[in-house]
């Protein structure tokens, strides 16, 4: 009897500890950022210093690395992109770097399945290049990668950890395509002025257009509160300050139909301007 409540004791205590689920040193982060007219995702470990020198100690400086902990790094576009002058194919890439106290080197590389460095091969290289090395004035505790500065055809990759950071210029032609898009839906039986407007405003940089059009939206969608200050702001561009006041007061009256408390408190900052 002593023996089966012996066993029935360790097979318990083996149970409760095959529960256990330990924090993971290296917690893998996805992050995913709408970019141009697709997306850029970003996979990787994320190692923390815990107290140890990384760059020139940990990590020798002219050495390799898979830029995180455990499998590369990857980042994955949908959309075709231009980094280092060079245009990147829609797919997903492995990121290698190899950090020197002024400069690292950023490498794109086809090699997503492989293990850290294991299985890395300069043949597959898709971009190489040197870019500085930043000094951060706080030092980062945990790897960190991010996208910011983001504009609709620019973004850049921040890689950082401990006192080091590196930036990476990322762009998009989305113009030529957007073009098309705007050419081809005038033509369609439901106009899409307002897109129109903001497309010959902000990428042709030609107001003048941008007003023919911001005003044939605002006929067709009077209630629109938000294309009524757009057009405002055409206006106030074109250096027409009366146009201007007419379209924010429109936008005003638009929006307090609708309750919109943000357009009207937006609408009388913009006349402050004027």
């Amino acid at each position: 009897m002593k023996k089966v409540f012996l066993l029935i004791f360790v097979f318990a205590f083996t149970q409760a500890n095959a529960q256990v689920k330990m924090p993971v040193l290296s917690p893998m982060q996805t992050f995913k950022q709408d970019f141009g007219m697709g997306t850029i995702e970003v996979a990787y470990c994320r190692p923390s210093m815990r107290g140890r020198k990384i760059f020139g100690d940990l990590l020798p400086y002219g050495e390799l690395w898979r830029t995180g902990a455990n499998a590369a790094t990857s980042i994955r576009f949908t959309d075709q992109v231009i980094i280092n002058d060079k245009k990147i194919d829609t797919g997903t890439y492995a990121i290698y770097t190899i950090p020197g106290e002024k400069k690292w080197t950023f490498i794109l590389n086809k090699g997503v399945s492989n293990w850290g460095t294991t299985g890395y091969k300069d043949s597959d290289d898709v971009v190489r290049f040197s870019t500085d090395n930043i000094e951060l004035k706080v030092p980062k505790e945990t790897f960190t990668m991010q996208l910011a500065n983001l504009t609709t055809e620019s973004c850049e990759l921040h890689i950082m950890w401990e006192k080091s950071s590196i930036v990476i210029p990322i762009k998009t032609d989305v113009k030529p395509r957007l073009k098309l898009q705007i050419e081809a839906a005038l033509q369609s039986d439901k106009k899409s002025y307002y897109q129109a407007a903001q497309y010959y405003n902000e990428y042709e940089k030609d107001p003048a257009k941008a007003l023919t059009y911001s005003k044939l939206a605002v006929a067709e969608r009077p209630e629109a509160y938000w294309i009524w200050l757009y057009q405002a702001k055409i206006q106030q561009k074109l250096g027409d300050k009366a146009g201007a006041l007419e379209s924010s007061k429109k936008s005003i009256e638009a929006a307090k139909k609708e309750k919109e408390d943000d357009y009207i408190r937006l609408n009388e900052d913009f006349q402050k301007t004027l």
